[in-house]
């Protein structure tokens, strides 16, 4: 099961050695084992794979539900590790989803944004990822990425665009007693991309920034 996800890896780590000045820093902040949270900004469709490589764990991810609406793109995602999940939104199969991987001591990579900044800038996100965190009470492991805005167009292999990904320490949201407010939602997200916002540099920070 999943066996296009090792497939992705491999092919993405040879792509990425080949055709990208790609580094990473703070892999020693990764857990080696046990539930996890991964969240990372979003720049570009490479974004999921090569978030997915600089963590050096198996993982699973959110991804956007129009992604699953042939039957070849269900095969492909589903066979790479994705679960589909609305954009703006939370299924509660998507949040059962989330559960179970913790339960079994699996990571998980989202994107809180939901989608990709065409400014390359950090913009508003939503509140799944902070719900997922709250209710499972996991570690949260924030990533910077920054630099794959660069793949784009026919050519762009020419010029070796570097990429970075920047690892940080694991944190935890606050407790809640009861059912999580909104209030508390919308707080627990900023604090999510604040953390991700100190490993990009400022120019990538967005709504973030300051």
């Amino acid at each position: 099961m999943y066996w296009l996800y090792y497939v992705g890896c491999s092919l993405t780590h040879v792509l990425a050695f080949l055709l990208t000045r790609y580094r990473v820093f703070g892999r020693e902040h990764v857990p080696d084992r046990g539930p996890l949270l991964v969240v990372a900004n979003h720049l570009s469709m490479a974004d999921p794979p090569v978030v997915g490589i600089s963590i050096r764990r198996h993982a699973m991810f959110l991804a956007k539900e129009e992604l699953f609406r042939s039957r070849i793109q269900r095969y492909i995602f589903h066979n790479c590790g994705a679960f589909p999940i609305r954009r703006g939104g939370m299924n509660r199969d998507a949040l059962r989803f989330a559960e179970r991987l913790f339960d079994r001591g699996g990571a998980l990579i989202a994107f809180p944004e939901g989608r990709r900044s065409m400014e390359s800038q950090m913009v508003d996100a939503f509140s799944g990822s902070a719900l997922i965190a709250v209710q499972n009470g996991v570690p949260i492991l924030p990533v910077g990425i920054y630099g794959t805005e660069k793949i784009t167009g026919s050519t762009w292999w020419l010029r070796r665009p570097e990429i970075t990904v920047n690892i940080g320490r694991p944190f935890e949201l606050p407790s809640v007693n009861g059912k999580v407010t909104r209030k508390q939602l919308a707080e627990f997200t900023h604090s999510i991309m604040a953390r991700i916002a100190e490993l990009l540099p400022e120019e990538y920070r967005g709504r973030y920034g300051g």
